[in-house]
């Protein structure tokens, strides 16, 4: 898995992430929205990360199941400062589109690794 596109995707929604973090700290978005943004945002990919050292296959489905819980939780905090007015639409869009990839690929893994 050390190259997988479930990795790399992960990982550049994480710095994603931090950059748009970055940007609403910038224009003074309330600094608790941003760091729920932020840390599950990040935890999608850190556990993407960490499933690679799992110790079995249980716990290897456990670290996406969790990844793919912040995936769900980061698409809400997303669609909270959109409809707050602290996101554009453009990125909202961005985002949300972003987070749909990665939880059509988390749930497809998961789903292969529960039939096996």
């Amino acid at each position: 898995m050390a190259d997988s596109i479930l990795k790399t995707k992960s990982k550049e929604f994480a710095k994603d992430i931090v950059f748009l973090c970055r940007t609403l700290k910038q224009n003074g978005v309330e600094s608790t929205l941003i760091n729920q943004l932020l840390r599950c945002g990040t935890s999608v990919g850190a556990n993407v990360h960490e499933a690679q050292y799992a110790q079995g296959t249980k716990d290897f489905i456990s670290k996406f199941e969790i990844a793919l819980k912040e995936c769900n939780e980061s698409e809400y905090w997303l669609e909270l400062l959109f409809e707050t007015m602290s996101l554009s639409e453009t990125d909202f869009k961005l985002f949300q589109s972003k987070c749909i990839e990665l939880r059509r690929m988390l749930v497809s893994s998961v789903t292969t690794l529960k039939s096996k």
